[in-house]
């Protein structure tokens, strides 16, 4: 099969394609037929030398793809080879085939492509296990989520306002991108480039916010802190701006705020699968009624997938970069199993 393999740290024409041996799922795993894989941060981290991936881990770039099932591992149930299935994976996605255990794996939402359905599990499993369960975003409470156009910033903006009525603030640094948060479901957009705490403030009339989702840290920290009501809780999934940041430990015991963050690759499978468990159950349904949208920025074959990492290294997308490795079905809606799978 084809490969994506990452030749020493650096930019993206350490990227090249290789054929390597078609993985055999092991027990409790699946072999997924690669149609459509996602492009995300964390591969551009990774290409970098800065994301290393857990010990168990597949070195292939790659955390969510689409495609059909291909083979069953031992002790698989409730799915079936040619199903069509959008997964959360460990590594290993920009390939032709992919193993992932079974619990990860997602039906195709109804009406979406595969295209689409590759867009899906990463920011999904992210936003909910952050802003759901870490965050615990109650009904009708105040969220900020910083950049809210990335694929997890979209992801939690429209989780939010659909699932919990929260009132929802988003920052992102053009005009563009602000309308798109508005679009999708912010009350309000502000740059980040300005006095965006401040802003926050005028707009909460001095109130702040119940949960803040942030991949910066560093100098939003303190910022972000002062932001929160009594019992609010600050949820970081990285520290683009910095790793370490002063805070005022009183003002957190005073105020009973919450601090945390997460990696959700190192997690076990089960741990995962819960999450998807969940989605599929409550945030599919909303996929498939069209008040729940992805946002696709592009396709690029699989053979120009340095072009794809280009494009987020200059971090001027809105939504999902995502790899078509089978053009005749990428584009495709799949409606039921696909016959003649393996």
């Amino acid at each position: 099969m084809r490969v994506v393999e990452v030749d020493g740290a650096g930019g993206p024409e350490v990227l090249q394609i290789v054929e390597r041996p078609c993985p055999t799922p092991a027990p409790g795993e699946v072999l997924i037929r690669v149609v459509a894989a996602g492009v995300n941060r964390p591969d551009i981290q990774q290409r970098r030398g800065l994301y290393p991936p857990p010990p168990d881990a597949s070195p292939i770039l790659g955390l969510d793809v689409a495609g059909i099932v291909e083979e069953l591992g031992p002790d698989v149930t409730g799915l079936a080879v040619g199903d069509p299935v959008c997964a959360l994976v460990n590594g290993g996605g920009y390939a032709g085939f992919c193993r992932v255990p079974a619990v990860q794996c997602m039906p195709v939402p109804r009406g979406l492509s595969f295209i689409e359905a590759a867009s899906l599990p990463e920011v999904y499993f992210t936003a909910w296990n952050n802003v759901i369960w870490l965050g615990r975003l109650a009904e009708g409470e105040t969220l900020l989520v910083q950049g809210g156009t990335s694929g997890v910033g979209m992801a939690a903006i429209q989780i939010a306002r659909q699932l919990r009525d929260a009132t929802v603030y988003a920052t992102a640094g053009t005009d563009e991108k602000l309308a798109v948060c508005r679009e999708i479901g912010a009350h309000a957009a502000i740059s980040y480039k300005g006095p965006w705490d401040d802003d926050i403030r005028a707009l909460t009339e001095g109130a702040g916010v119940d949960v803040v989702l942030d991949a910066q840290a560093g100098p939003y920290t303190k910022k972000q802190l002062d932001l929160l009501k009594p019992d609010g809780r600050l949820v970081f999934i990285a520290s683009h701006l910095g790793e370490t940041a002063e805070v005022n430990i009183r003002a957190i015991v005073r105020r009973r705020l919450t601090l945390t963050g997460s990696t959700l690759r190192p997690r076990p499978a089960a741990y995962k699968g819960r999450i998807a468990a969940e989605l599929v159950d409550q945030v599919w349904p909303l996929l498939e009624s069209g008040r729940i949208a992805t946002r696709i920025h592009q396709v690029f074959d699989f053979e120009d997938v340095r072009s794809a990492h280009r494009l987020l290294d200059q971090n001027e997308q809105i939504g999902k970069v995502v790899l078509a490795l089978d053009s005749a079905l990428a584009e495709t809606a799949p409606r039921q199993r696909i016959q003649g799978a393996n």
